[in-house]
């Protein structure tokens, strides 16, 4: 495993409630580990190694490539992936735009025949079953082609966490179709071509409103006669607010555990949010690990 230095030590720093001051004491000026930190010298082993070895990290098998300033890290990392010197990609603390940028770019051969898809695998004590939802980062709003695509990463993604025929909903405002709300539309349509030829491995349900996509009681409630209520495995969002909106609801205020993949490309690429736990960033690798280095999408 390549890691960078200075992003290293400022993550683990601050998972680990250590300020500047106390963790260079001894070894090097606070604002020369500021310097470090952000990428705007290379430090030499004499420096680094007493300072991963205050955190814990000397011994952990990875490899340190220095950075110089101004450098684009995510092009970097992607940069050992060719060379062979690494299987995963994953976000640590670079910008949304910066880290999707050089995944996105073609020059660097990730790219597949598939649309490149965020998809978060969520726990929460009140809902019987993992769920996924996605597009939660990359597509802003998906249009009816990439609404199929996403369904598809989807379901392929399920596949290798043993849910080999999951339950979909297609989530809308409303459970009805209507001509003034397009995304109910979309959905319709979609379980239509489903039914008539599988677009995935899949029980396709939309339009579905959010409470009866979680909720059996909800459902009989108003009246929606559907088994599935309650029981669902994934959640297609019509745009990426939503979905985005909906995961950091579930972390904040339904003490949900989540983790994050981007499927899509021809690696696993775990990517979790700059405010996340390390518990997320732990999770988020062990995704990635189930999932197949070989790209099936090719």
């Amino acid at each position: 495993m390549s890691l960078f230095p200075g992003a290293l030590i400022r993550r683990q720093r601050i998972r680990q409630n250590w300020s500047q001051e106390g963790l260079c004491s001894g070894i090097c000026a606070v604002s020369y580990l500021s310097k470090i930190e952000q990428g705007k010298v290379q430090a030499g082993e004499d420096i680094l190694l007493p300072l991963l070895e205050r955190l814990g990290l000397d011994k952990r098998d990875f490899e340190l490539v220095p950075a110089q300033p101004g450098d684009n890290l995510t092009q970097k990392a992607i940069d050992l992936i060719n060379q062979g010197r690494g299987d995963v990609l994953m976000r640590g603390s670079t910008q949304t735009r910066e880290f999707l940028l050089p995944l996105l770019d073609k020059k660097n051969g990730l790219r597949t025949k598939r649309l490149i898809t965020h998809i978060d695998l969520v726990s929460m004590p009140e809902y019987p079953k993992l769920i996924a939802i996605g597009d939660v980062t990359v597509t802003v709003r998906p249009t009816l082609a990439q609404k199929k695509d996403i369904l598809r990463n989807m379901v392929d993604t399920l596949r290798y966490v043993e849910d080999e025929t999951p339950n979909i909903a297609l989530l809308a405002l409303v459970e009805q179709p209507s001509f003034h709300m397009n995304d109910t539309i979309e959905a319709r349509d979609l379980v239509k071509e489903h039914q008539r030829h599988a677009i995935a491995a899949c029980n396709l349900v939309g339009p579905i409103a959010y409470d009866l996509i979680l909720s059996k009681e909800a459902a009989r409630l108003k009246g929606y006669d559907n088994p599935l209520c309650g029981e669902f495995d994934g959640i297609v969002a019509p745009s990426l607010l939503a979905g985005n909106l909906i995961v950091k609801g579930w972390q904040m205020h339904a003490h949900a555990r989540t983790c994050g993949v981007i499927v899509g490309a021809k690696i696993p690429v775990a990517i979790t949010s700059r405010s996340d736990s390390a518990d997320v960033s732990f999770l988020s690798l062990a995704f990635c690990n189930v999932l197949p280095k070989d790209c099936p999408y090719l």
